[in-house]
């Protein structure tokens, strides 16, 4: 997940699935250092999120709450959430 491609491998067991994965992420790393490519995505820091009229109507009170914007509280609670998967 955020690399800049993708790989398939297969394997019959845990082991041999774990085995072939190692065995495709290096052989995706070699490949990436061979072609000058930035193994991970580059990510710009924006963003269009959707959601329903009721939750961003209770989003931007919470906000003005915290203080004029409604970025650093989003920014915070989807960087927990991302930190606790």
């Amino acid at each position: 997940m955020g690399r800049n491609g993708g790989a398939d491998w297969y394997a019959k067991e845990i082991d041999g699935w774990r085995r072939e994965g190692a065995l495709s992420l290096q052989v995706f790393l070699a490949a990436c250092a061979e072609e000058g490519v930035e193994p991970r995505k580059h990510c710009s820091g924006q963003f269009s999120l959707r959601v329903d009229p009721a939750t961003h109507a209770a989003a931007v009170i919470a906000a003005a709450s915290h203080g004029p914007r409604l970025n650093p509280g989003a920014t915070a609670a989807i960087r927990q959430a991302a930190s606790a998967g």
